[in-house]
């Protein structure tokens, strides 16, 4: 069993409070994202769960035990950095076994559980090697197989894969998600790229200036920000928003005013909008559809062929929106063109951010990686 609990994490250098009281419960084997833009954060609140930061208030609760005064070495975690870290000259299994070495774990058991790592790995054939004869990735591999033969009750990765290319990044995104399936063990993971944090985490927590803006599973958040920050940060290309007014509010939703004049519902809580409000629409670039008779219009400045996929920037006046079509669109710069989206993917914020509640929860909200799990798990039995 390897679980965390948070209690109102503060960290402050000097005068300048960078953590504000996060409150936080990771789950046994779960698969737990940190995201946010840079100074969001994310990394000190993971070297303060490693115990390479002091925290200045609340406590840090691993397995039952608070561990504020308990030292780095004694926590049961492993830590991956951003840098390597490997000795230049040191073989591979020297470097994955040079902790145990330390830790004076006889060499038959050091090189048992090197071999095991490797194995998991596909490091096997590289034993021998010297991190100067091996591939960024491999590198990687060898940092994180340091970790795995420690056995850690918890894996830490503090954006591991940022030194990486696209096509290792890709690469790298699915060992990983494979080795937390077969180690079973609970994983938390710090990056700046929303990608991996929804290719990845049965758990995305998001941040931003020192607090957790939202936690819940990648299609949680993508169907039902939070708020504005969230609904922006979450989702490549980021979210579309359009000025909008308050036409009518009800129990089937709010009518809104979008930009050239036409009004559509969505279908929101709205009892506490006042005819004439100012809300912003947020609308995904995936989910508007170029159509000649839509409500909305505007002209193509650039178009991005992506093969399967192509995307057209469309100027609104003075708003620059994001659409996502079918490779072979036919439209080319400067046309204009149509297009609309079913109410019911839209989103609206208040003055303050805040997302006005669904009515309808998504089929795939609640979905975690976990969850195909043990659907097929109980089909086997």
């Amino acid at each position: 069993m390897a679980t965390l609990q948070l209690k109102q994490i503060v960290k402050s250098f000097d005068d300048t409070q960078v953590i504000k009281g996060v409150d936080l419960e990771v789950n046994d084997r779960e698969f737990v994202v940190f995201v946010g833009p840079s100074g969001c954060g994310k990394s000190t609140l993971l070297r303060m769960i490693a115990g390479l930061e002091s925290t200045s208030d609340g406590d840090i609760v691993i397995d039952g035990q608070r561990m504020n005064d308990v030292g780095p070495a004694d926590r049961g975690l492993a830590m991956v950095f951003q840098s390597y870290a490997l000795y230049p000259h040191m073989t591979v299994e020297d470097n994955m076994g040079f902790s145990l070495r330390l830790a004076g774990v006889p060499k038959d058991e050091r090189r048992q559980k090197v071999l095991e790592a490797a194995r998991i790995l596909q490091l096997e054939p590289l034993l021998d090697r010297k991190p100067k004869a091996l591939s960024g990735g491999q590198r990687q591999r060898v940092a994180i197989g340091r970790a795995i033969v420690r056995n850690p009750s918890i894996f830490l990765f503090d954006e591991p894969l940022s030194n990486l290319d696209a096509a290792l990044r890709v690469q790298m995104r699915i060992e990983l998600a494979r080795l937390h399936e077969e180690l079973d063990a609970t994983m938390i993971y710090v990056t700046h790229d929303q990608i991996e944090a929804m290719t990845m985490a049965d758990k995305i927590v998001v941040l931003q200036g020192g607090v957790i803006e939202q936690v819940g599973s990648p299609m949680e958040l993508y169907h039902h920000p939070r708020n504005r920050f969230v609904a922006g940060f979450i989702g490549s290309p980021k979210m579309n928003f359009l000025d909008v007014q308050v036409v009518e509010a009800g129990a089937e939703g709010v009518s809104v005013c979008l930009p050239g004049g036409a009004v559509t519902q969505v279908p929101v809580e709205g009892k506490d909008q006042r005819v004439g409000a100012s809300l912003e629409l947020g609308i995904r670039p995936e989910h508007l559809v170029l159509d000649d008779e839509g409500a909305l219009t505007g002209q193509i400045q650039v178009l991005e062929r992506l093969g399967g996929q192509t995307s057209l920037y469309v100027q609104m006046g003075e708003l620059m929106v994001t659409i996502m079509a079918d490779g072979d669109v036919a439209h080319r710069v400067h046309d204009k063109v149509n297009f609309g989206f079913e109410a019911g993917r839209a989103h609206l914020f208040d003055a303050d951010g805040m997302a006005l509640p669904s009515l309808h929860q998504h089929p795939l909200a609640g979905l975690r990686r976990q969850d195909n799990r043990v659907s097929s798990e109980a089909s086997d039995q």
